[in-house]
């Protein structure tokens, strides 16, 4: 893509309203946040997907808050054994449990419900984090294994995870208005329109808006008032969903418009926590932030230096350590 094409579509997308909830800092909630708390007055949320990247980063920020207990999931059993390790090193062992789950198997889902609810008590908030991106192909060369794993993870999964939620959260204290929110990672309107990702991921990702949109007005319609749907856009993450088969030239705009996992969660779990109604959108990339940012940032995408150096290789930080395709490992 050349650098006129995309700030000039960027300045087009940024004449578009503005949605964005206004963000609050962490350690701001008290227990007025939530309407109804866990029975031992902490938040329960779970988050699928939470062994690595985003997931990881939204359960350490969550447990931060010193109001949550978290568990999260992974299908890699080693991956999420280490993960949970690594945050019962800074955080209270029974505040961050783990279980595997493999989100596209309806058995995994169920077991994953169960689990949450013995450990958390009431659950308030669940995220389907989970994602899966095939290589950028053309779908024709796509492996049909690929694309089955893909939807499975992305779209199946949520559908799945959805309706284990809403089980869960109708046997809980109800009231008129939503207390218990379910957040799915849906591209946001003008994410769906400019991202370069390969049809396999976009379609999936769109599909995750509209099943945002049509379940909010089911569960309100059935009367479920108790329950909040929403769409969570986390933007640009430097994950391996993100950086997977990137060429160069885009790595050196990911050193305006990414962040590190880190930073979105800090951005986004404040927001999340302040969610009320249903049918709510958080992006942490608007079109006039993105625009923003390429026109500041232009000599790093030029030059390179922030993430990445003008070849597209990971600039490293000493004493992190990094995964081959420059994610930086928890």
């Amino acid at each position: 893509m050349c650098w006129e094409f995309l700030v000039g579509n960027l300045l087009v997308g940024s004449l578009v309203l503005d949605n964005q909830v206004r963000v609050r800092r962490c350690g701001a909630y008290t227990r007025s946040s939530v309407t109804a708390q866990s029975r031992d007055d902490k938040r329960g949320i779970v988050i699928t997907g939470g062994s690595k990247g985003l997931g990881y980063s939204l359960a350490r920020e969550f447990l931060a808050t010193n109001n949550s207990k978290v568990v999260i999931c992974g299908r890699n059993a080693d991956r999420l054994q280490a993960a949970v390790a690594s945050l019962q090193t800074e955080f209270d062992d029974s505040c961050i449990q783990g279980v595997r789950c493999d989100v596209s198997n309806a058995s995994d889902v169920a077991a994953l419900a169960s689990f949450a609810a013995e450990k958390l008590g009431t659950i308030h908030f669940w995220i389907n984090n989970a994602g899966e991106v095939t290589g950028k192909k053309l779908l024709a060369d796509v492996d049909a294994e690929e694309i089955v794993r893909v939807s499975g993870t992305n779209v199946v999964g949520s559908l799945l995870c959805c309706r284990e939620a809403i089980r869960l959260m109708r046997q809980q204290e109800s009231s008129s208005e939503p207390i218990y929110h379910i957040f799915n990672m849906g591209f946001s309107r003008w994410g769906a329109s400019f991202t370069k990702s390969a049809c396999t991921h976009k379609s999936t990702k769109v599909a995750l808006t509209q099943l945002t949109r049509s379940l909010s007005e089911e569960l309100q319609a059935a009367g479920l008032s108790s329950i909040g749907v929403h769409n969570l856009s986390p933007g640009m993450v430097l994950t391996d969903l993100l950086l997977k088969d990137s060429t160069p030239v885009a790595r050196r705009f990911f050193n305006t418009l990414a962040e590190e996992p880190e930073t979105v969660a800090k951005d986004l779990v404040p927001r999340i926590l302040a969610t009320r109604g249903t049918g709510q959108s958080i992006e942490c990339l608007s079109p006039a932030s993105a625009f923003f940012k390429v026109a500041t940032g232009f000599p790093q995408i030029i030059q390179g230096g922030r993430f990445f150096d003008k070849d597209g290789n990971r600039v490293k930080i000493r004493g992190e350590s990094y995964q081959e395709n420059g994610v930086k490992l928890m």
